[in-house]
């Protein structure tokens, strides 16, 4: 008996039907209930804190406050929404907007405009407090405050670190190399100097040149992840007043808000995103297929590149990918794409290393998922000439890619996960399980 999908691609869908006995797996997020009223939430949240008093006995009058908050590349976050709430909380503490900056976490990115930091925040927080933008390469702006125990110096920002109190604000979200977004991110790197966010991030690579990327900076893990265990370190010595931090559903809305102690409620939000975006799956398959679930999810290889990581945490080492790619801005960013132009995945990692970027370590570890694991990609014509230089083989329809796989697989036989949303959902496997019907 067959099972017919309807998978998407940019705009569109495209269909197949696949012998249902072979499937072992059809990984879907949980459907999540969108807070129906953001302020009234929000305010919830400020009054059960986890593992902390309530905001109104940690602050008191007298206090100057900062509030870290992120940048326009985390525009999803909607701070607009709710930093009004943690205002109104402050003032009601005893704490007037006079006495609060509202820090702008770009780590390394550019600069906010102004008009940028209305559209981030909204027009009311703009004039209601003064902003303050940390923008790591301006070393003038940060102070030392230690030395993680991995030897990594700790430059954080002059007008955070001066200020009574810091709350941490945010989203979380599974990411693919502290484990979890959100939380202890707000300062590392968030409000971190520029070497500072150099040698943290230098725990995302494996210790030996030419094997690439850490394999334990990955979607989900904690324990054992030294990049986030040394930016917990740092956030550790900041010693954080309060944190309010977002969850979302999978169609981007708020599902929760976890407020209290910087990492114990951060916590608790973790465990959230688990519970609606990690599916327990049972076992490894020979074939994964996979949709990043259509446009603006597959606009280009950088957005896929979440697929990529979560079909390749499905597949067997002997296995194939099958990715339905659309990325009709191929090119797109040009500080993703022009990592494919060196010769060879060495020279890829040692540029990495000498300078760490984001798109870099994405592209390094891109390009060793794809010398292990066959990965085809169902994609427009005109990429395939990027995508063979990437390292993946492009096919123009699901049919052609199942014929390169099945030749790739060598038998009829090969077990099959279906990931129709893998931008979103993150496989869990589970302890035992065989991968076999």
């Amino acid at each position: 008996m067959l099972k017919e999908f309807a998978l998407g691609f940019g705009d569109d869908q495209l269909h197949i039907a696949l012998p249902e006995d072979r499937i072992i797996n059809v990984v879907e997020g949980k459907p999540s209930p969108a807070v129906a009223d953001v302020p009234a939430a929000v305010q919830a949240a400020l009054d059960r804190p986890v593992g902390s008093p309530p905001l109104g006995e940690i602050v008191r009058a007298g206090d100057t406050v900062a509030i870290i908050a992120s940048d326009i590349t985390r525009l999803w976050v909607r701070h607009d929404l709710f930093l009004p709430v943690l205002l109104n909380a402050l003032n009601a503490a005893g704490v007037p907007d006079s006495s609060i900056k509202l820090v702008v976490a770009l780590g390394a990115h550019r600069r906010h405009t102004p008009q940028e930091n209305i559209l981030v925040y909204g027009q009311e927080v703009v004039d209601r407090v003064s902003l303050v933008q940390s923008y790591a390469p301006a070393e003038e702006d940060f102070v030392y405050v230690g030395t993680t125990s991995r030897g990594v110096k700790t430059f954080l920002n002059k007008h955070v670190v001066a200020a009574d109190k810091v709350i941490l604000t945010g989203g979380v979200v599974y990411h693919l190399m502290a484990g979890f977004g959100g939380g202890r991110k707000a300062v590392m790197p968030g409000i971190s100097g520029y070497s500072t966010i150099q040698g943290n991030h230098s725990f995302c690579l494996h210790d030996i040149v030419g094997q690439g990327v850490s394999p334990h900076c990955v979607s989900g893990k904690l324990e054992g992840n030294h990049m986030h265990e040394d930016m917990t370190e740092m956030a550790a010595m900041l010693k954080p007043a309060f944190l309010l931090n977002a969850v979302f559903t999978p169609e981007g809305r708020f599902a929760r808000f976890v407020a209290g102690h910087w990492y114990d409620a951060w916590l608790e939000g973790c465990r959230t995103v688990e519970s609606i975006f990690g599916v327990p799956v049972n076992g490894k398959a020979d074939l994964v297929l996979a949709s990043a679930g259509g446009f603006p999810k597959d606009i280009n290889l950088y957005q896929g590149s979440k697929t990529i990581d979560n079909a390749y945490m499905a597949v067997k080492e002997t296995g194939a990918v099958i990715l339905l790619l659309e990325c009709r801005d191929i090119l797109e960013p040009p500080d993703f794409s022009g990592w494919f132009d060196y010769q060879s995945l060495y020279d890829r990692e040692l540029a990495l290393r000498k300078g760490f970027t984001v798109p870099g370590f994405v592209a390094v570890k891109c390009g060793l998922m794809f010398k292990k694991v066959p990965h085809i990609v169902v994609t427009r014509p005109e990429n395939r000439a990027f995508m063979a230089k990437a390292g993946m083989i492009a096919a123009a329809s699901i049919e052609e890619a199942m014929a390169i796989a099945e030749k790739h697989l060598g038998r009829k036989d090969y077990t099959i996960t279906v990931m129709p949303h893998a931008a979103n959902t993150v496989p869990l496997v589970q302890p035992g399980a065989s991968g076999e019907k």
